[in-house]
């Protein structure tokens, strides 16, 4: 199926001129024999040589090369000038523009059984130092196929001992399973080898605090800090940089966070030991693709860093609307309806009344924002919040503001809902809460998140699995005091949003028990050249442990225009999260450890599902999407415009 949309698309592009072959040197044209020497190789000799005919994609450095079944003659060829194989074959093998015919019989070559060529890749993972031969994802080379490129790299690289197969995709694996004599390693291995990843690249400078051990809570920062953490935390606030020993993901929350905040995080281990003596003192800190860069910050350095901080984005929110009292189902909201419901309930209630094909949103109805509104006034909690506002303590004192907004918080939770109120969610939850005794997500849904530009991930909370009317109304009360918490207060001021401007919806959906969720955006975040590739993570049972970022997700490439599904890492948790019966969330031995947690029909059916619903909504961003599988039946959950660089 893979090569006929690969044929398919290629078709197209060449009928519309999408792709236009470089124009063949000629033997009159006096630097033909220049141009064919820097296009292609036959040997790399030396490092320099690869060097020259290779370049760096997210920390790894690569050539592409070609094995002439014909002729038995290997072609390494110049990445910077031809980026496909196709490319190069009809310019520099075939000589003749592209056609339908010959496109047909070269697409072959991605078969088992190839006529002409083997068509790979020579990868310098510059982390861990390895060297890997690999195809792309959807080609069906065999057993001897890898043995034959590996023997010719052996033959014409200087390195050539070194290199070893990595399988990109499921098929491919248990190809390499069936070969005792030939050495190989998967990605998975490498990405959790690695000493080092670049989550977001950039430059900053600041205090640098060293913070070793586990910690049950989230220190508060100042947000000129540089943070050094032996593990993720979630619940951090803006800060300058961030350097993790734990290694997670580019979607946990924490890594969307740096990215909205266009600040440099990278995975490195030992940390903490590497750079406790800096602690307290100010440091330039550097996050590139393969390395980084981190030490004693110039006074030209403090400089510009102050001039950077002087330029301060703003957010401005669309104004409330504090006018509907109507709890509604999601089928009747769209996107203009977010001032009232918030963003996150209109945006679901879009993707309803679309009536896409392949997923399901959970059943669900949303409270707009008015009662929130309206609960604040009842007990007076609007003039205590705008007294905190006011104070300059709460303004200056990072300690004292989390301890004002711990107490607004609990202020919020403890007062009761307006009895009539509190009726109408009863009713509204009645059908929801009778389908199988299901329990319930009660979730935040304000009208300063999933917007373009601030997407709020991980700001506010949700309540999961709650069953019966009374913890209804406490998770209601709880979600509503979310819109205080020190993380989003931090987040908001960070971006000058008008904190009194900002009010809490809410969304209550029935729960789906999930077998495998996560999260996909429709970009690949890890080559922004690649804009046809979709970004998945994934793990067994319920999502939280997704975003939470702690542990490291089965992560996978899916190439929309020939359906291929690349592996980057494999989640082997010994345990993931389910419903308890009782209400809440427990945790439990993870049956399916070690197995892929996404077979390759599932990320097909996700992936297609998201392609639509970025028709759907037509953003100039990617969407970022979250997902859940129970068994067969795909839901989508969430869907806002991606905040990256």
């Amino acid at each position: 199926m893979g090569r006929l949309f690969l044929y398919v698309w290629l078709c197209v592009a060449v009928s519309t001129g999408c792709i236009t072959p470089t124009p063949l040197p000629t033997s009159s044209d006096p630097t033909f024999e220049l141009s064919s020497q820097r296009l292609y190789t036959s040997t790399l000799k030396t490092r320099a040589d690869f060097d020259a005919y290779s370049k760096v994609v997210a920390g790894e450095r690569f050539t592409k090369f070609i094995v002439d079944l014909r002729t038995d003659r290997i072609y390494y060829f110049d990445v910077n000038i031809y980026k496909l194989h196709v490319d190069f074959v009809f310019n520099e093998i075939y000589r003749q523009p592209i056609s339908n015919r010959r496109l047909l019989k070269f697409n072959r070559n991605y078969d088992s059984e190839k006529p002409e060529f083997l068509l790979g890749y020579l990868v310098h993972h510059q982390g861990p130092d390895l060297w890997t031969l690999a195809f792309w994802e959807g080609d069906g080379a065999t057993e001897d196929h890898v043995r034959r490129a590996l023997y010719k790299i052996g033959q014409t690289f200087y390195l050539g001992k070194k290199v070893q197969f990595r399988p990109d995709s499921t098929a491919q694996e248990a190809v390499a399973r069936s070969m005792q004599d030939v050495p190989w390693i998967s990605n998975d291995k490498i990405y959790k080898a690695t000493d080092y990843h670049a989550f977001n690249k950039g430059f900053s400078v600041g205090r640098l605090r060293v913070i070793a051990g586990s910690l049950d809570k989230a220190p508060v920062f100042d947000s000129k800090d540089i943070v050094v953490l032996e593990e993720s935390l979630p619940d951090i606030t803006p800060v300058r940089g961030i350097i993790t020993e734990q290694f997670s993901t580019p979607l946990s929350h924490l890594a969307l966070r740096a990215r909205a905040w266009k600040i440099p995080h990278v995975g490195l281990k030992k940390a903490t030991k590497t750079y406790a003596a800096l602690d307290g003192k100010t440091v330039y800190f550097e996050a590139k693709g393969g390395t980084h860069l981190l030490r004693l910050a110039t006074e030209g350095e403090v400089q510009a860093q102050a001039a950077l901080d002087s330029k301060k984005r703003q957010i401005v929110l669309p104004p409330a609307d504090t006018n509907e009292s109507e709890i509604v189902r999601l089928l009747k909201l769209d996107q203009s309806r977010a001032t009232a419901y918030g963003a996150k309930s209109a945006n679901l209630g879009e993707m309803v009344r679309g009536g896409l094909d392949g997923f399901k949103v959970p059943a669900g109805v949303a409270v707009p924002i008015r009662y929130y509104d309206e609960h604040l006034k009842r007990h007076g909690l609007w003039e205590a919040i705008k007294a905190a506002l006011a104070e300059p303590k709460f303004k200056e004192d990072a300690v004292h503001r989390a301890s004002v907004l711990d107490g607004l918080r609990q202020k919020i939770m403890d007062a009761p809902l307006d009895p009539e109120f509190e009726g109408r969610v009863a009713n509204a939850i009645a059908p929801l809460a009778s389908r199988g005794e299901r329990g319930l997500f009660v979730r935040s849904s304000t009208n300063a998140e999933d917007l373009p530009g601030f997407n709020g991930a991980g700001l506010y909370d949700t309540v999961p699995n709650v069953k019966g009317v009374q913890e209804v109304s406490a998770a209601i009360r709880k979600v509503w005091a979310s819109v205080w918490n020190l993380r989003a207060y931090e987040e908001r001021e960070h971006f000058g949003i008008d904190h009194l401007g900002v009010y809490g919806a809410v969304l209550i959906q029935i729960g789906i028990n999930a077998s495998a969720a996560g999260v996909l955006v429709t970009t690949n975040i890890f080559d922004s050249e690649d804009s046809g590739t979709y970004t998945i993570n994934a793990k067994s049972g319920l999502g939280m442990r997704v975003v939470e970022g702690k542990r490291v997700p089965e992560q996978l490439l899916f190439d929309t225009t020939n359906m291929g599904i690349k592996v980057l890492s494999r989640s082997a948790e010994l345990t993931m999260l389910v419903f308890d019966e009782n209400g809440g969330v427990k945790e439990v031995a993870n049956p399916d450890k070690g197995l892929p947690i996404l077979s390759d029909s599932r990320v097909m059916q996700l992936g297609m599902a998201a392609k639509e619903v970025k028709e759907l909504f037509g953003w100039e961003e990617a969407v970022d999407i979250e997902w859940l599988f129970q068994e067969h039946e795909l839901f989508l959950v969430q869907a806002r415009p991606y905040v990256g660089n």
